[in-house]
């Protein structure tokens, strides 16, 4: 799951986006509104934590930029503007869930991850293949009905693969789901990655196929 963290405080964006990153998401951060329609303009996030008060955009400008795009991205809004009438304003432009500062860091997390379990919505939730599961929202793997303790990149691999079980998926497709603005990630990491987890899974029944030159394909038996 990738988000996107318009603050313009830089150390609230950078707490956020390492409490984030260490829950296994993948973290970008701007802070202002042009970067924030840029970013929004150039990739596909789940899900945007906006803040409004931005030092040259409103952020309801963002938001109804988001919503004028018809882009299937949840949007919380974490704001100092805590007044009814701007939690309305905030509500009826598209925010999906509306959170004011100060804030509790385990309400955030909580809201993010109802708010990922609702964008899912007529998608599922919970992909399988074979002894292996995945859910999407809480973003926790079980193998047998156990839970799976994975490091975040190699979790990111897990879900990329598991969405797409017996399809290819490129080199490329896995590297972009796990880094951020302005990082790289190479193909010898990417091949680690898919080693890893292939010790965890094939013990299981799993295997992890290599379709030389195109990618990597996740099958079961």
């Amino acid at each position: 799951m990738r988000l996107l963290i318009v603050e313009d405080n830089r150390a609230l964006a950078e707490g956020l986006s390492t409490m984030l990153r260490a829950g296994g998401y993948v973290v970008d951060a701007v802070h202002d509104g042009e970067s924030a329609l840029a970013a929004i303009a150039t990739h596909s996030f789940d899900l945007v934590i906006l803040d409004l008060s931005l030092p040259d955009i409103d952020g309801l400008e963002i938001l109804s930029e988001v919503r004028a795009r018809a882009l299937d991205t949840a949007v919380l809004v974490l704001t100092a503007r805590g007044a009814l009438d701007e939690r309305v304003k905030g509500l009826d432009k598209g925010a999906d869930d509306y959170l004011t500062k100060p804030f509790e860091v385990a309400e955030v997390e909580a809201r993010i991850r109802a708010l990922l379990r609702r964008r899912l919505g007529n998608r599922r939730a919970r992909l399988e293949c074979g002894a292996l599961a995945f859910d999407l929202a809480s973003r926790q793997a079980m193998l047998d009905g156990m839970p799976l303790d994975l490091p975040a990149r190699e979790l990111g691999v897990l879900q990329i693969l598991i969405s797409r079980a017996d399809r290819v998926v490129s080199k490329a497709q896995i590297a972009e789901t796990l880094t951020e603005f302005d990082a790289e990630i190479s193909d010898n990491a990417v091949e680690q990655y898919v080693s890893r987890l292939r010790k965890r899974l094939e013990p299981h029944g799993l295997r992890i196929r290599t379709a030389r030159g195109l990618g990597y394909c996740l099958e079961a038996g």
